[in-house]
This record gives C-alpha cells, sequence and structure tokens, in this order.
C-alpha cells in the first residue's frame, strides 16, 4: 500500500503544451494542435489550450476506508488516501470521501500522425491515428520522454476542454482510422480513455493503447472489450531495474500482458535499450524466450534506442551495435517480427517475410515507402503476417 500525497515540489517544472513538441513539428509527419491554436473543423469549435484540470469526474475504481479514507483499485500501487490528497500519479484524488479523476476530458496533447508513431508497425501501415494523453503517470521512469506532461500535477500544463464526444468528432472530421491512447500514460485517464474508446468504437474507429500496462487485473479486463491493439512498454526483465528505475513491478506488467493476449487482442512490444541498465544480452535473451513461450513468436518486438534526458541525461546514446546484437539476440530466440526504433533509415525498420525473407513492408522512420502485403499475405510467397490490415 502507498500513501498519497499532494507535494508539488521535487521537478523542475515549465509551463508545457506538449502537442507543441518541437521534434514532431520540424519533421512534418504530424497535424498537431496546440502549437498554436486548434484548427476549425465540422464540429470541433475552435479553442486555445488553458492551464489546468477543467472537469474533475467521479470514478469507481475507489474503496472506501472508513473515516473518509479511500483507497484507488485502478493499479498496483493502491494509493490509500485520506481527504484532500492525491495518489501518486497525482490525478486521482479524494475528495471528502468521494474519489476522484482529475484527468477527464482534458488532454494536454491532441495530435495525429502516422500509427507507425504510437508504435504500431502490424496495424493498418501508413494511416494515421488520433492521439491523446493527459497530465499524470503512475510510475515514475527516470528516462521518462515525456515528463514534462506525465510527471507534473494537471494545475501545470495548458489542456483542452475535450469532452470524449469532441475527440471522436475530431478523429472523425480529420478523416484518421484510429484513436491512440499514447505518449503519457493512458492508466492515468482510465475512465477518459474508456468512455472515448466506447464512442471510437459506435464510430468504426480502432482502438489503440500504448502503455506500461502497469494496472491491476480487473480494471484492465473491463477495458479489454473496447482495445483492438496495444503496445506494452516493457522496460526491461529484471525486477529490481523495474522498482528502482521504473518505480513498478515486472511480474505484475507479466501477468497484464499475458491477460492481453487472452483476450485476443493484437499485441507489439517495445523495450528501450538503455546502455548499462537494462542492455545485458542475457537479460534480453530471457526476455525474448518469455516473449515467444508465453505470447507466441509474432508478436512483433521494437527494440528502442535510448536517448539521454530527464534523470539518466548523463548517459551516453544506445550504440546501434548494440541495438543490432539484440536485434539478432531476438530473433535467435525465434523471434519473427523484430524492429529497431529510433534509427532511421535501420533495416530494421522493415518487416520481412518469415516465409521467403522478402520486404513486405518497407519503412524510413515513421514513412512507409511500400508494401508487397496483399490482405495481410505475403505477395512473394503467401504467408500470412499477423496483424490488423483492413
Amino acid at each position: 500500500m502507498h500513501e498519497g500525497s499532494t507535494s508539488k515540489g521535487g521537478l523542475p517544472r515549465r509551463a508545457f503544451l506538449k502537442a507543441g513538441t518541437g521534434l514532431i513539428c520540424a519533421l512534418g509527419l504530424a497535424r498537431v494542435l496546440g502549437c498554436a491554436r486548434e484548427p476549425e473543423e465540422p464540429g470541433v469549435p475552435s479553442q486555445t489550450a488553458q492551464k489546468g484540470f477543467v472537469s474533475p469526474v467521479r470514478s469507481p475504481w475507489f474503496t472506501e476506508l472508513g473515516n473518509a479514507r479511500l483507497r484507488c483499485e485502478l493499479c498496483p500501487k493502491q494509493c490509500e488516501l485520506a481527504s484532500g490528497q492525491r495518489g501518486l500519479c497525482r490525478v486521482r484524488e479524494n475528495r471528502n470521501g468521494a474519489g476522484y479523476t482529475l484527468a477527464y476530458g482534458n488532454p494536454s496533447l491532441v495530435q495525429e500522425d502516422p500509427v507507425e508513431r504510437k508504435p504500431f508497425f502490424h496495424v493498418l501501415p501508413g494511416s494515421r491515428a488520433l492521439s491523446i494523453s493527459t497530465a499524470g503517470c503512475n510510475l515514475a521512469c527516470k528516462f521518462c520522454e515525456v515528463w514534462d506532461m506525465a510527471l507534473v500535477d494537471p494545475e501545470e500544463v495548458h489542456a483542452y476542454d475535450m469532452p470524449p464526444e469532441k475527440v471522436v468528432a475530431h478523429a472523425r472530421a480529420g478523416g484518421v482510422r484510429s484513436i491512440s491512447y499514447a505518449f503519457g500514460e493512458p492508466v492515468a485517464f482510465y475512465e477518459y480513455m474508456a468512455a472515448v474508446a466506447n464512442l471510437a468504437r459506435e464510430a468504426g474507429l480502432l482502438n489503440l493503447m500504448h502503455t506500461a500496462a502497469y494496472i491491476q487485473p480487473e480494471p484492465l479486463k473491463d477495458l479489454c472489450p473496447k482495445l483492438d491493439a496495444v503496445n506494452v512498454d516493457l522496460k526491461g526483465f529484471d525486477p529490481e531495474f523495474y522498482r528502482e528505475v521504473a518505480a513498478g513491478d515486472l511480474e505484475q506488467v507479466l501477468q497484464n500482458i499475458k491477460l492481453l493476449r487472452e483476450a485476443g487482442i493484437h499485441i507489439e512490444i517495445t523495450s528501450i535499450v538503455i546502455p548499462g541498465l537494462n542492455d545485458g544480452m542475457g537479460t534480453i535473451r530471457e526476455m525474448c524466450q518469455w516473449i515467444v513461450d508465453e505470447l507466441g513468436p509474432d508478436v512483433p518486438l521494437h527494440l528502442a534506442r535510448f536517448y539521454p534526458l530527464y534523470r539518466l541525461s548523463d548517459l551516453p546514446r544506445t550504440p546501434v551495435s548494440t541495438l543490432d546484437e539484440a536485434r539478432n539476440t531476438a530473433m535467435a530466440a525465434g523471434l519473427r517480427f523484430v524492429y529497431v526504433a529510433k534509427v532511421a533509415g535501420h533495416q530494421g525498420e522493415n518487416t520481412f517475410c518469415p516465409g521467403c525473407g522478402g520486404a513486405v513492408i518497407r519503412r524510413v522512420g515513421f514513412v512507409v515507402k511500400g508494401m508487397d502485403l496483399e490482405d495481410g499475405r505475403c505477395r512473394g510467397c503467401g504467408y500470412a503476417v499477423p496483424g490488423i490490415w483492413n
């Protein structure tokens, strides 16, 4: 059990609208809301992002403990909160004995870009997805790439007033084929995600989630029928690393990945390879063998390059040679689709057919340059490549 906290110290803060990230704007890969003002579209009135949360909503994922105390049942940390306290995620609060989420309807990121950026390489290649995310996270990764959004209080980021129906209206107006709950941790805005996902399913859109999968089994089971694909950030494969570097529990994550598989959801896995911390080939081999044994050899694995930032800014970038060795290790363990992420132009960005060895999807960065798939089958040999293609 963990006691909640109302602390606002401990991190340097700056007003930040994640949708305006310079890298994305510079690459021209995303149609982003928030660099200045949300564009006018049918059914989606223009607005400017404002600091703070807008619509606290009651959450069912709390248990009353007596004396106005609550226990949050959403994630394994199970924060116990007195009135006025927030959980370690910063966005779940006890208000006079009632549990609220502060992450409902006020995304700090609203962004359209290629589905490959989520990353999903076996889901509608070349299509665009609308991503949403809010402040808050129930982990505390020392290598967090979006700490200025995820590891701060909701009062400290700019956010939009976008209830679920407006998110779906925006997605339909933009012609995207999926909504992605990504960049920040979707578990933190669980109720908002679930509400959007219901409407998205009715509108014929896919629901994609990129998550650390640090959540209790019951809320995950409730969410599964709404999801089409999940990319899990598997931080490493050492329990101590998970505790020390991510403030999480590896075994709980592994159990949740198996739960997703049992639910029949398309799974892809991302693992950032960090020099000196989780880049041992023995550990990578063990992780890949677990994937093969528990999930199957067809689960795509994205081995991502680490770039120094946040509290690990003194570490070097992952050498490409390390990523090459990790990829070879993964394929030797039996995985059929192993990708190298964040190294533009690497051959590991392509999808190769296990049947004939040909490149059935060719990519540069997040851009699909060519496809030799027809209804999910290799045009060269007819091999059925697993994924969501229609």
